[in-house]
């Protein structure tokens, strides 16, 4: 039996990444952790070694979610809530709890398992994936992510759900099947040596304020969306426009490199009015080959910096 709260602790990321599929916020994930780090806190007397620690976790982080998710809307994206926009059109804000957020990958992949299973964890983070999970119905959602992302057996589900195996597998078979009507966007392990050099260049270029130069980056029907806003814009004329129009405040921009929701990420300080550079957003990336195919800027910096142990200013 765990004889105390760090035995629980090492699991963190663990639990984390798990409720972030579930509940799609980095937010309510660290929420959903809290509570189920107390809730096994008061039960390790009920915890008999039959599974291994960190089942014992997910099954209760499971609970939690599936009670979180009871009264609530599904999270979603700008791209899949309306139709694309133009340069033109208005500024239309959603409150944060509306939007699918981005994660830290180190808060949501534990350091000690193998680099199979990492490279699993971290795909099953990215914002295509988890946008499509928020599409199943919660319990659909548990069964699908207990079984192809954590490995369990239709039998454990089905314990840990509460229901029998044949539900498990009718679960399973229905949230496959919308899972295929989705774009789930190019799954990976790492990046080739060819996108490294994009992302390089992705800065250079976004440093220098050289809007041909980013565009030419993008896939040609590359997708920038910005939440809190409802707008987003496909392809090269349309995303260049708004760079060099509306955007134009991004000029001289620094970007510090992060890791988000299993993609390569960006913190972006704008141009402070008192000197040095203030928070503007976090820049998730999602490539195609050698071009990216989805921009996304995610503004809640308040929110969000803290979480990736960012400063909201760089000095001068």
């Amino acid at each position: 039996m765990p004889e105390s709260l760090t035995q629980l602790e090492e699991h963190r990321a663990a639990v984390t990444g798990h409720c972030y599929r579930m509940l799609g916020s980095a937010v309510d994930a660290d929420d959903a952790v809290q509570e189920t780090m107390l809730r096994a806190w008061r039960g390790l007397d009920r915890f008999d070694g039959r599974s291994s620690l960190r089942t014992w976790l997910h099954r209760i982080a499971t609970n939690v979610c599936l009670d979180a998710l009871a009264d609530r809307s599904r999270r979603e994206r700008p791209v899949e809530e309306g139709p694309v926009g133009s340069v033109d059109d208005p500024l239309e804000a959603r409150p944060r709890t509306h939007w699918l957020e981005p994660v830290p990958d180190a808060h949501a992949v534990p350091a000690d398992v193998d680099p199979a299973e990492r490279a699993v964890l971290r795909q099953s983070i990215r914002l295509a994936f988890v946008a499509a999970l928020q599409h199943l119905p919660p319990r659909q959602r548990a069964a699908l992510l207990l079984t192809d992302v954590l490995g369990w057996s239709a039998a454990e589900v089905a314990e840990s759900l509460d229901t029998s195996v044949p539900a498990v597998n009718s679960a399973l078979q229905r949230a496959r099947a919308t899972l295929a009507t989705r774009d789930l966007g190019e799954a990976r392990s790492t990046l080739s040596a060819e996108q490294s050099a994009l992302l390089d260049r992705y800065v250079a270029a976004f440093e220098r304020y050289d809007v041909n130069a980013l565009t030419a980056l993008l896939h040609e029907d590359a997708t920038l969306s910005m939440p809190p806003y409802t707008l987003w814009l496909r392809g090269h004329e349309a995303i260049g426009a708004w760079l060099l129009g509306r955007g134009c405040g991004c000029r001289g921009s620094r970007l510090v490199p992060t890791a988000a929701s299993g993609s390569p990420a960006f913190a972006q300080y704008r141009p402070a009015p008192q000197g040095g550079h203030e928070a503007w957003g976090l820049i998730v990336l999602e490539l195609v080959g050698a071009r990216i195919s989805s921009w996304t800027s995610f503004l809640d910096t308040e929110t969000l910096f803290p979480r990736f142990g960012l400063p909201l200013t760089l000095p001068p």
